[in-house]
């Protein structure tokens, strides 16, 4: 098993992208009422945390197969 010097799991494989990713994930929290801020979270719920979570990756997946098969955003 390879390892690394990242502590944690949540790291950003592209650099240049953590800015956008901060952003999508803000963006998420706001859309689906989880008051999220910057900073320490830990007064939310695991729940919370994870649907927003769970939110991006949902919305990622989406939008990389809509890319993948040509299609447009629906």
């Amino acid at each position: 098993m390879a390892s690394n010097n990242n502590s944690g799991s949540n790291r950003v494989e592209v650099p240049q992208a953590k800015e956008a990713l901060n952003r999508f994930k803000m963006e998420i929290a706001n859309e689906i009422g989880v008051p999220l801020k910057q900073g320490y979270n830990g007064d939310l719920t695991s729940k919370q945390n994870g649907s927003v979570g769970g939110e991006m990756v949902k919305r990622m997946i989406r939008q990389q197969e809509q890319q993948m098969s040509g299609g447009s955003n629906q």
